[in-house]
């Protein structure tokens, strides 16, 4: 005996079949860079190049349309997208982010609470959290460079008011 027998209702949704919203092409923004900084060029203006070198930055750090990257307990990365290299997919996932950026930064992270475990993480661990959080090696270069060009911004322009 059907109970739902005549009536059609929505189809039943598939794994992996989400339609996700489409991103601005990353050609976009390395369009404008380019534009800006032959600006910069055309201009002789340092300090035009230095907002360039400081919107790259911004970019790296928290618009680049990137992935998520975080291992499962099984060791498979995980492949949702997310906004910059400093954010992750969700809450579990970004404090083991936030773990590692303070793990790049040669420092443990002092805000670090302990979070209780279901009883299925207590089973088997495959991966500890520390190798599961552990950025990519591009990922870690394009960090590195972001921070070391957002110093460079922030001392010329310091160095610009003398």
């Amino acid at each position: 005996m059907v109970a739902n027998l005549g009536k059609e209702g929505p189809p039943a949704a598939r794994r992996g079949t989400r339609r996700r919203p489409a991103r601005e092409s990353a050609l976009v923004w390395w369009a404008l860079f380019a534009v800006v900084a032959g600006a910069a060029w055309w201009l002789h203006s340092w300090r035009v190049a230095l907002l360039v070198l400081l919107a790259w930055c911004l970019y790296q750090f928290m618009l680049v349309p990137t992935m998520c990257r975080v291992l499962s307990q099984q060791g498979a990365a995980c492949t949702e997208r997310t906004r910059g290299r400093l954010f992750a997919c969700g809450p579990d996932h970004q404090r083991l982010r936030t773990d590692a950026l303070w793990r790049l930064a040669g420092l443990r992270n002092p805000f670090q609470r302990d979070v209780p475990r279901e009883e299925s993480d207590k089973k088997v661990v495959v991966v500890s959290s520390d190798v599961r959080g552990r950025l990519t090696p591009q990922d870690r270069a394009l960090i590195l460079l972001a921070t070391a060009g957002t110093v460079i911004a922030l001392v010329g322009m310091i160095y610009g008011f003398r």
